[in-house]
């Protein structure tokens, strides 16, 4: 945890309401208290403190930085005092004016909207873009690019859209887009990890996930199973989350077939402390803490954070016995990040960990993991326009998970089966960008990603215990090239991977040593993308590619437990491949903008667990699959104080050629629905304050792949409220699933639900001295 101690010599401010996180850490049941507290401590003081601070007229020197949305800095802005000039930012968005506190100046750059603030040193004024027509994207090709110049679908989602939506962890927050699902419809609170992949496209996920995720060109996918661990990034760590739909294994590699969500991270760009504390129904609560540096040319980032809930008990109540209790988890994470700048160069130290626990619904079934990454690097972006990208990153972990036999009337358990699995991941990226001509940019890197995992289990059958010991190794390593070319009207990029898979190394040493099957692979992913503006509002665009997901250890060699579904390894599995095309429309206005587009995508071999006996399944490389369908995005700005954004996705995805299995042929792909729509609706007022209305439908799906299970389609309205009370204190509120609908998540065979209906309430103190 982060240690929230305050120097003797701070401000008196500060001093209380260190005092009064620390009475909030020790009871949550006094929030009020807590809350009341840091009003009289914080707001009071600092109020006197402006007016004190505002009397003044001397001039005094003021360094400060003008940055992006994305918390870049913008060069060449223009300050202006009085309506006079007093300057512009240089190659790195700072400036140093003298001015009488406190300091009032207008901030303008060209494509940003003109904006006035208080010139303090420890907070960087941002600059939003003048119209939603500005907006670029970044994870779709590495680079920056305009969205009417980009031919795929591309959302992002500022820090201010996460913390103003309803749901408490990240895998919650970007089911706001139509099209995002986990495996499972349950939240990462109550669900077991091996059920949290990430599925877009319609292409659906096993326990490993089809979507890969990225911090900071780190991937956070799980190194054994592939899966997300949602509880992992501290929440105030995360400046905003790009995302991009369809395969994009050409810049990424293996995992990239349904897209990638990439969260970027903050900077210690200023002096901040940070405290945001909720608490709410099922005994949910959600801490965080975070204190920014900076002076001169270093910048230090702590932050970390306790994030768990109760729970609820998932089965439908109709089949529960004795065994069934609360599903639930209980995490801490952290971390901590140092840099340096030096004139275009950026140096870096990032370090973090995760601890949590759950219950998976009964006494027996629980799992545990413990999760350390680190990672170090270098960006350098000289005044040309070229950039250098390095990252060296590494993981360990220990994951652990007990499986028991349940009786039929559900009224006793036995423990069948006990496995920990440890695994360490080390890797390494360099990217480099160059623009060789006005309209041409070239992109070339590499990448290698080497995974050692063990599998130690105990079996118990009969009372008479047994082992499995197996260790495994795979290594992914790839280079890539990139050309983008604007001409006029024109965007046209072509790109293209090659991969080296290997899984090697792997012996099984209980009950029998033996070798386990060595391959390896090699995969050419291209890209071919072409978007076509007409005139300053409208384009046309359309993308071509291929892309790949190996198969992961625990597909290989694991065998793993959901209610009553065991699910058999294969040691056969191979690559899935896939192709994939798209063509849309983007329109943007002042007003709003709107993307649509037909999507088809066809996966052959794709790893899925075939059923065979009762309750069994076994993973196998299927024939075939395909997802084809619409996707709509539009945002509207119908009045300065709202904004409205809401989304749409058909998808017909089906299993269209196996031959192990004919009679699959023509059924829907497990836990996709064919319909999916989400709406959000947000205003803000100086006076009120903030609410947003977010709302999501899903039609029905199915929870196997024989169509026999099927779950009904549901409703969930969501909702959050907050207050700002001055500058440094929100007070905020907020409710899931409203109407308390019923959300069927699974029948394995017996069905599970979703969360009921929760609300919480907590506040967000917000720390940042103000300069002299």
């Amino acid at each position: 945890m982060v240690d929230a101690s305050v120097s003797p010599n701070a401000p008196p401010s500060l001093l209380s309401a260190a005092a009064a996180a620390r009475t909030c850490a020790r009871t949550r049941l006094g929030m009020a208290f807590c809350t009341l507290a840091l009003l009289i401590a914080v707001v009071v003081p600092a109020r006197a403190q402006d007016t004190f601070a505002g009397s003044g007229s001397a001039g005094h020197l003021v360094t400060n930085q003008v940055t992006d949305p994305q918390g870049s800095p913008i060069a060449g802005a223009r300050v202006h005092s009085t309506g006079t000039l007093v300057g512009a930012t240089d190659s790195t968005g700072h400036l140093t004016i003298n001015c009488p506190l406190p300091c009032e100046v207008t901030v303008d750059a060209p494509g940003f909207a003109p904006r006035k603030a208080l010139w303090k040193s420890p907070a960087p004024i941002t600059l939003q873009l003048s119209s939603l027509e500005q907006s670029v994207s970044v994870t779709a090709y590495r680079t920056p690019l305009g969205s009417l110049e980009s031919p795929v679908s591309t959302r992002s989602l500022s820090q201010q859209e996460l913390q103003r939506a309803a749901p408490v962890t990240l895998d919650g927050q970007l089911r706001l887009i139509p099209g995002v699902e986990t495996f499972r419809r349950s939240s990462s609170l109550v669900a077991n990890p091996s059920s949290q992949g990430l599925s877009l496209r319609g292409l659906g996920s096993t326990s490993a996930s089809r979507t890969l995720v990225t911090e900071d060109d780190v991937p956070l996918n799980d190194a054994f199973g592939g899966w997300i661990h949602w509880e992992e990034v501290p929440e105030l760590s995360i400046r905003n989350v790009e995302l991009v739909r369809g395969g994009a294994s050409d810049l990424y590699g293996s995992s990239a077939i349904g897209g990638v969500v990439n969260v970027l991270p903050q900077r210690p760009s200023s002096n901040l402390f940070e405290l945001k504390s909720s608490y709410g129904s099922l005994n949910t609560y959600d801490d965080s803490l975070l204190f920014s540096a900076h002076r001169h040319q270093w910048g230090a980032l702590a932050t970390g954070g306790l994030l768990g809930t109760d729970g609820f008990i998932q089965l439908a109540p109709q089949s529960r016995g004795l065994v069934d209790i609360n599903s639930n988890v209980h995490a801490q994470n952290g971390l901590f990040l140092l840099d340096r700048e030096h004139g275009p160069l950026r140096l870096f130290a990032r370090g973090s960990g995760m601890n949590e626990a759950r219950s998976n619904g009964t006494p027996v079934q629980t799992n545990a993991t413990r999760l350390w990454r680190y990672a170090t690097g270098a960006d350098w972006n000289a005044a040309s326009g070229g950039a250098v990208t390095f990252r060296l990153y590494g993981s360990a972990e220990h994951y652990r998970q007990t499986f028991s036999t349940i009786a039929p009337d559900r009224n006793s358990e036995t423990l069948n089966r006990f496995a920990k699995t440890p695994d360490n991941e080390l890797g390494a990226v360099l990217h480099w960008s160059k623009p060789l001509t006005p309209g041409l940019l070239f992109v070339a890197g590499a990448d290698t990603h080497d995974v050692r995992a063990l599998d130690i289990e105990t079996t118990i059958r009969a009372g008479v215990p047994g082992h499995i010991n197996l260790s495994d190794r795979q290594r992914q390593t790839g280079l890539y090239a990139e050309a983008l070319y604007t001409r006029q009207a024109w965007t046209v990029s072509a790109s293209g991977r090659y991969d080296w898979f290997n899984n090697f190394d792997g012996v099984r040493q209980l009950p029998a040593q033996a070798p386990l099957p060595h391959f390896a692979e090699r995969v050419f992913d291209p890209r071919l993308g072409v978007s076509r503006k007409l005139g300053s509002h409208f384009a046309i665009s359309g993308t071509g590619f291929r892309a790949y997901r190996a198969p992961t250890p625990n597909e290989l060699y694991r065998s793993t437990q959901v209610g009553a579904f065991l699910t058999l390894p294969n040691n056969d599995l191979r690559s899935e491949r896939a192709t994939g095309w798209e063509t849309g429309l983007a329109m943007e206005q002042k007003w709003g903008t709107l993307r649509t587009s037909y999507f088809w995508t066809r996966v052959n071999r794709p790893i899925t667990a075939l059923t065979i006996g009762p309750n069994q399944l076994m993973r196998e490389n299927l024939g075939r699959i395909e997802s084809r369908g619409i996707s709509t995005d539009l945002e509207l700005q119908p009045m300065r104080w709202m904004t409205i954004q809401t989304g749409y996705q058909y998808t017909n995805a089906t299993v269209t050629q196996n031959n192990q299995a004919s009679n699959l042929v023509g059924n829907w792909i497990p836990q996709v629905a064919h319909n999916m729509g989400t709406m959000q609706l947000r205003g803000y007022t100086a006076k009120l304050g903030t609410l947003s209305l977010q709302g999501k439908i899903s039609g029905k799906q199915y929870d196997d792949d024989a169509n026999t299970y099927l779950l009904h389609g549901y409703f969930k309205l969501d909702a959050y409220a907050s207050h700002d009370f001055g500058r440094r204190l929100e007070l905020f509120t907020s409710g899931e699933n409203l109407f308390n609908r019923q959300i069927e998540v699974g029948r394995t065979p017996t069905l599970t639900l979703g969360n009921p209906r929760t609300v919480r309430g907590g506040f967000n103190l917000k720390l940042t001295p103000d300069s002299k």
